[in-house]
């Protein structure tokens, strides 16, 4: 029965990726983590798409926003356009975070947009690092989901 539950809900999971490919949807993924007084977090993105080597160049348009406790956005969203393999991060020390005890939370977000019917591929996948801010040694690497492919 549980295994039949599994099947289920990975079939309806499968079936909104292939929606949400499929319509021009947004993709997001979303890291929540508790961020010490002494941390940097930093939210990374790549472009894992082949490249074409006939048509449109694959392409990845979004932005990573950092949230805190209450759901409030915390500065201004970096945006990014990645070809195939580019890295965009955008980073959030402690001091910015806007809390006043020694540990806060907070939530990252990356969010992508396709064009439908473009034909341009974008397949993302994201990490989240957090780091001592002053030796930069990664103190924890959050994955986010597995990259999902978002071509048109």
């Amino acid at each position: 029965m549980l295994f039949r539950r599994f099947v289920a809900a990975t079939t309806v999971a499968c079936s909104m990726a292939v929606a949400m490919a499929q319509s021009g949807a947004t993709v997001m993924r979303t890291f929540l983590v508790g961020l010490g007084s002494t941390e940097t977090a930093q939210i990374a993105v790549v472009n894992l798409a082949n490249a074409s080597s006939s048509g449109p160049a694959a392409s990845c348009t979004g932005s990573i926003a950092f949230f805190n406790a209450a759901g409030t956005a915390i500065g201004t969203a970096a945006t990014f356009t990645l070809a195939t393999g580019q890295i965009a991060s955008a980073s959030l020390p402690f001091a910015s975070g806007g809390g006043t005890a020694v540990r806060i939370l907070i939530r990252g977000v990356v969010t992508v947009t396709r064009t439908a019917g473009s034909g341009v591929a974008c397949t993302p996948a994201a990490t989240l690092d957090t780091f001592d801010s002053s030796s930069g040694v990664t103190n924890h690497r959050y994955a986010g989901e597995e990259a999902i492919s978002v071509e048109n």
